[in-house]
């Protein structure tokens, strides 16, 4: 079965690289440009995994965590932060939300790979 992963990021060139890399490892990926849009493709489907970055308009990557662990249908969901915070304490905020993995931008799309095999069986 083809695994869906949901990339949320305001920078179209970002989700094309991340949505490139996951395609060509047989991923189905949803895109999404904030928190907000990414909260209205969670339409029921079943998502494996969401990549989200922190800093975007309307709804940030934070809340965004934070909204989703609210959801009955995504609560388990893993979430992999990919941004370019890097402080201690924006990383706190994000595993107090709920986000399993947090990399840092410029990153390598095998590294991102390496995080979701451990994430998605």
């Amino acid at each position: 079965m083809t695994k869906t992963i949901l990339v949320v990021d305001d920078s179209s060139s970002v989700r094309s690289v991340v949505g490139s890399a996951l395609r060509d490892e047989g991923f189905n990926v949803i895109e999404a440009c904030d928190g907000v849009d990414a909260l209205n493709k969670l339409s029921g489907q079943k998502i494996h995994l969401i990549v989200s970055d922190v800093n975007m308009p309307n709804m940030n990557g934070i809340a965004l965590v934070r909204e989703v662990k609210k959801l009955d249908r995504y609560k388990f969901t893993p979430i992999v932060m990919l941004t370019t915070e890097s402080s201690q304490s924006e990383k706190d905020a994000g595993k107090a939300a709920g986000a399993k993995a947090w990399m840092v931008k410029p990153f390598k799309p095998a590294q991102l790979l390496a995080a979701i095999a451990k994430l998605v069986p």
